[in-house]
């Protein structure tokens, strides 16, 4: 492992200054006068300078891990330091983290050094030869290999995809994958229940523009056989169709479908095989939800919780619902469920409800957290996306401390988050914002994060607080001149 001493101090930050000067000189650098055979060699040039950053960046990776920094600065995983430290996407620190596991060199315990996990494609890159994106496709092909395929010849597919990585593009590389997975597995019959648990996966994508959202994944055996008898019947046509009131709901053989009303909604029915399957998802969730069977949820029912505004409720169309999971919902659908189920719409308007509760008791009530639920929307320390149904209740000083159980002295903070706040040089520490954001909880970043711990807040789960700002700020008046527009 890499020294500590000022000696490799004072070579790292002397590198690293003369990276930035020559940074600086390039943006500086005139490159219209280039010739067109110079501007194409400074592009590939400076794509192979940055691959080989990106070596070490992996380097560095490896370091912060082996020295266990992310658990010193009290992060429960490698990435989540990253976001914090550079400020960068959840999926940039992991597809870095991944990485730098894949093509890092690591130690063992005594300080030797170990191969990487895939050495010609680490060399690779190393060499400028390949990027980010050559590493992934081969790392992806070969996740693909069965585990009972040997492992030289496993090896020897590494080798031979970092070659083609080197003469052509990612496309090539999993053009050449595919080709390679079916000659080493040309049966097809190599998987086995090790590949099988490998590859099970259910992924839920964000929702998109239009409040869609994307699901993928694989399912293994047993799910698959547990869920074709109930897709059978909950997803028989004419059954569950929101398009048709007369629709039965639920299962198609329950004792009281009538099977000359299902016989006629089924006539009527022209969705698809994925249509309906939807849909029986989407009662099958409603089902589980009215049934009681998940009992509590932090200290609340386990149902939907959507929020909306008084002048929403009363316009009744138009505009966007909040659940307690981070997901957005139409108004007119929000008010379509709560004439279904009850308790499913929740107002607040803090009239006759037990917010205050000063040093009586510690834990918050499930009205308080209510409270919270639609005034927070989701961990308040910055940056953080995770939604109020994944948060616990967080005393903005610390009851240890004399903090109070009012509402105002209360916030939502993801157990990740909850864990890092400390008045320790390394944690972070929480307070009531004023000015700007009154009312509001201000996290005030440890020095690792922000040299100069300047106060933030958490726009992720209030995205209109700074259109509206930038708005205001469009309107203001100019110096010497009109408002504008």
């Amino acid at each position: 492992m890499s020294s500590t001493g000022g000696s490799a101090e004072s070579r790292v930050a002397g590198q690293l200054s003369l990276l930035t000067a020559a940074v600086d000189g390039l943006l500086g650098a005139d490159v219209v006068g280039l010739s067109d055979a110079e501007v194409v060699d400074a592009i590939r040039n400076l794509e192979r300078a940055l691959r080989r950053a990106g070596a070490v960046s992996h380097r560095l990776v490896v370091e912060s891990v082996e020295r266990s920094l992310p658990a010193s600065f009290g992060y429960r995983s490698p990435h989540k330091f990253l976001v914090d430290v550079l400020r960068i996407s959840a999926a940039d620190a992991s597809a870095r983290v991944s990485a730098a596991r894949q093509l890092g060199v690591w130690h063992a315990s005594t300080g030797e050094s170990l191969p990487a996990a895939l050495p010609d494609t680490a060399a690779a890159q190393r060499n400028g030869d390949i990027g980010a994106d050559h590493a992934r496709a081969v790392s992806r092909i070969l996740r693909k290999i069965p585990h009972a395929v040997d492992a030289d010849d496993t090896k020897a597919a590494e080798s031979t995809l970092a070659r083609v990585a080197r003469d052509g593009t990612p496309e090539d590389v999993e053009q050449a994958g595919h080709r390679l997975l079916a000659y080493l597995n040309p049966d097809g019959n190599l998987g086995d229940d090790i590949d099988r648990t490998r590859r099970r996966a259910l992924t839920l994508g964000r929702q998109d523009t239009e409040l869609m959202s994307r699901i993928s994944g694989e399912l293994d055996p047993t799910a698959r056989a547990l869920l074709d008898p109930i897709l059978a019947k909950w997803a028989r046509p004419g059954m569950n169709n929101p398009a048709d009131p007369s629709s039965p709901t639920g299962d198609a053989e329950h004792p009281t479908v009538d099977s000359d009303v299902l016989a006629a909604a089924a006539a009527r029915d022209t969705r698809t095989t994925a249509q309906r399957n939807h849909d029986a998802f989407s009662a099958m969730f409603r089902a589980v939800l009215e049934s009681g069977i998940l009992g509590r949820h932090r200290g609340l029912p386990a149902t939907m919780i959507i929020t909306m505004t008084l002048e929403q409720l009363e316009r009744a169309i138009g505009g966007i619902a909040t659940t307690a999971s981070g997901g957005l919902l139409p108004i007119e659908d929000a008010l379509a469920l709560a004439e279904q189920a009850h308790p499913v719409l929740v107002l607040f308007d803090h009239d006759g409800r037990p917010l205050h509760l000063g040093r009586r008791r510690r834990l918050a009530s499930a009205d308080q957290r209510l409270a919270l639920i639609a005034a927070d929307g989701g961990c308040t320390r910055p940056g953080c996306a995770t939604p109020a149904s994944m948060c616990a209740v967080h005393h903005v000083t610390d009851w240890q401390k004399g903090g109070t159980t009012d509402i105002d002295g209360l916030t939502l903070a993801c157990d990740a988050c909850h864990a890092r706040v400390d008045d320790s040089a390394a944690g972070w520490v929480t307070r009531t914002a004023e000015g700007r954001y009154p009312g509001r909880t201000e996290w005030i970043p440890p020095p690792h994060v922000d040299p100069g711990r300047r106060p933030r807040i958490n726009h992720r789960h209030h995205p209109g607080e700074l259109i509206d700002h930038a708005r205001r700020g469009m309107r203001a008046p100019r110096e010497g001149g009109d408002a504008v527009p």
